[in-house]
C-alpha cells in the first residue's frame, strides 16, 4: 500500500512548488465550492514593524485567479487564543497588501483556511465556515452596498468583500469518505488517498506526495518530524491530564474553602463551583505550556533548528532559546 506524505510537511516543503499547485488548488476547490486557480505564492511570514508586533505566521498564502488572497495554516498544538491569532493574520494580510495612498478598492478579499490537530473546543463538526452578513435588526433583510467599478454604480453585498474562515477540526473527522471533501479529510488525518479518486487534488497528491520518491536524506527528516509529532502529543496528554487532576484538586480545595468562608448553605455549593472551574482552566493552561516546554527541549536536543521548533510548538524563538 502506497504511503503519503503528510499534508503539513508537504505544505512547508514542497507545495511552494509550482508544480504541485494542484494539490493546493484542489483543497481550495472543494472548500470554497469553485474553481481555484492558484497565480502565485507570496511571501507567508509578515515583517514586524515594531519591536512588539506579532508575526503573521501562516504555511501558505496565495493568490488566486481573481486576485483574492488565500492563507493556509496548519496548526499541531493547542493555542488559546487561536481566534485572536486568525484574525489578527488576516487583518496584518489586508493591510499588508494596500500601499498608503491606495484607494479602497484596493482591499483585497482574504479566505483564511485553518487546519488544526487539537480540540479547539466545543462543536461536534469537522468543518466550521463563517463570514460577515449586515442583516437587518427588524427587517432581517441583508444591506447591499452600492461601490464604483470600473466607472460604474454596481451592488456589492458585504460577503464579496469582508473575509472568510474555514476551520477544519481534522480530529473530528470519523466517518467513510464518499464526498471530495471527506477524502480530503481522510488524507489530512490518515494519510488515505483512494485509488480511483476523483476529488480535486488528490489524483495529483497521490502521484507527487508519494514517500518512497523522497530521497534517503528527505524521507529521514520527514521521519524525525513524524517521530516529533508523536513524542509531543503524547507529552502534550500527559500534561494536559495531569494539569486537570492537579487542577481540579486545587479547585476543589480552594472552593471548599470559600464555601464555608461565605455561608454553609449557598456560599458552599458556589465556591466549590467557582474554585473547579478556575483551577481546571489553571491546571490546563499550566499543564499545556510545560507540555510544550517539554518537547521543545527534546527537539532541541534532537538538533532541529530553533526555527522549526518554535513553529511546530508554537513557542517564541527566544523562549526556545532559553530552555
Amino acid at each position: 500500500m502506497d504511503k503519503y506524505i503528510r499534508f503539513d510537511w508537504a505544505a512547508k516543503r514542497m507545495l511552494r512548488d509550482k508544480a504541485n499547485f494542484a494539490v493546493l488548488e484542489g483543497l481550495m476547490t472543494v472548500l470554497l465550492e469553485e474553481k481555484v486557480t492558484i497565480i502565485e505564492i507570496l511571501e507567508s511570514e509578515g515583517n514586524q514593524e515594531e519591536a512588539d508586533d506579532k508575526f503573521n505566521r501562516v504555511d501558505i498564502k496565495a493568490k488566486n485567479s481573481k486576485d483574492e488572497i488565500i492563507l493556509v495554516e496548519i496548526q499541531q498544538t493547542r493555542e488559546l487564543y487561536y481566534l485572536q491569532r486568525i484574525l489578527y493574520g488576516v487583518a496584518k494580510t489586508i493591510t499588508e497588501h494596500i500601499r498608503l495612498g491606495n484607494k479602497y478598492d484596493q482591499v483585497k478579499k482574504v479566505y483564511s483556511i485553518s487546519i488544526v490537530y487539537f480540540d479547539l473546543g466545543k462543536g461536534s463538526d469537522y468543518l466550521y465556515h463563517g463570514q460577515t452578513q449586515l442583516v437587518g435588526v427588524h427587517t432581517h433583510d441583508q444591506l447591499i452596498i452600492n461601490t464604483r467599478d470600473k466607472d460604474a454604480i454596481r451592488m456589492v453585498a458585504p460577503t464579496d468583500i469582508f473575509p472568510e474562515y474555514y476551520i477544519i477540526r481534522v480530529n473530528e473527522f470519523n466517518q467513510v469518505a464518499t464526498t471530495p471533501l471527506e477524502e480530503w479529510l481522510d488524507y489530512l488525518k490518515d494519510g488515505n488517498i483512494k485509488d480511483d479518486t476523483t476529488a480535486p487534488g488528490l489524483a495529483e497528491a497521490k502521484q507527487r506526495l508519494q514517500y518512497l520518491q523522497m530521497s534517503a536524506e528527505e524521507r529521514a527528516a520527514y521521519d524525525r518530524h513524524m517521530d516529533n509529532i508523536m513524542v509531543q502529543n503524547d507529552i502534550l496528554e500527559t500534561k494536559v491530564l495531569e494539569g486537570l487532576e492537579r487542577g481540579i484538586e486545587q479547585g476543589m480545595a480552594k472552593g471548599l474553602e470559600r464555601g464555608i468562608e461565605q455561608g454553609m448553605a449557598k456560599g458552599l455549593e458556589r465556591g466549590i463551583e467557582q474554585g473547579m472551574a478556575k483551577g481546571i482552566e489553571q491546571g490546563m493552561a499550566k499543564g499545556i505550556e510545560q507540555g510544550k516546554a517539554e518537547v521543545a527541549r527534546k527537539m532541541k536536543a534532537s538538533g532541529l533548528a530553533i526555527a522549526d521548533i518554535a513553529s511546530f510548538t508554537g513557542l517564541t524563538e527566544e523562549t526556545v532559546a532559553s530552555l
